[in-house]
């Protein structure tokens, strides 16, 4: 199992380079990202999330929240 430690600091990169990518602030690609529910997908899914490229998961991540009623583009 992993640490809830590591997840965390998964999770921080992931909103940060989300957030990066769309030129939005770290406070505004949480709130999207938690909204549509891809906090909580990242949470279960770390084990696979955390071993694939950060450019992959942010296009996952973007078409899931799309799926969701997301509206980023």
């Amino acid at each position: 199992m992993y640490s809830i430690r590591d997840i965390s600091e998964y999770l921080v990169v992931m909103v940060y380079h989300f957030a990066k990518h769309y030129s939005i602030s770290e406070a505004e690609a949480f709130r999207y990202l938690n909204r549509y529910g891809a906090i909580r997908l990242t949470y279960e899914y770390y084990d696979v999330m955390h071993t694939q490229p950060i450019e992959e998961m942010i296009r996952s991540l973007t078409i899931f929240c799309q799926r969701k009623g997301g509206e980023l583009k």
